[in-house]
């Protein structure tokens, strides 16, 4: 895997750890919480509502996606890539 190069000098901290380690890390502190407390995965409903929360917080001159399609779509495509096993460096990968 590749390492990740931080955006400062410093070499320490999080960002400068290889990919792994930081998976490694974050798998941890997904596990830390059971199943059953894990609102959004049991509960695709309450997902998709918090989204549009979120989504409806943000001022219309920041929603960058809604004032370029082209952009959306892009974005859309890659995720699905990603997602799909096809694009580089997925999850499963």
């Amino acid at each position: 895997m590749e390492k990740v190069q931080p955006k400062s000098r410093s070499h320490r901290g999080f960002a400068a750890m290889d990919t792994e380690k930081q998976r490694a890390i974050a798998r941890k502190g997904g596990e830390s919480v059971p199943a059953e407390k894990r609102s959004f995965s049991q509960n695709r409903a309450l997902a998709a509502a918090a989204g549009r929360k979120g989504g409806q917080s943000v001022s219309d001159d920041q929603r960058s996606f809604s004032r370029n399609r082209t952009l959306a779509s892009q974005a859309g495509q890659k995720g699905g890539q990603k997602s799909s096993g096809q694009g580089s460096g997925g999850r499963g990968a």
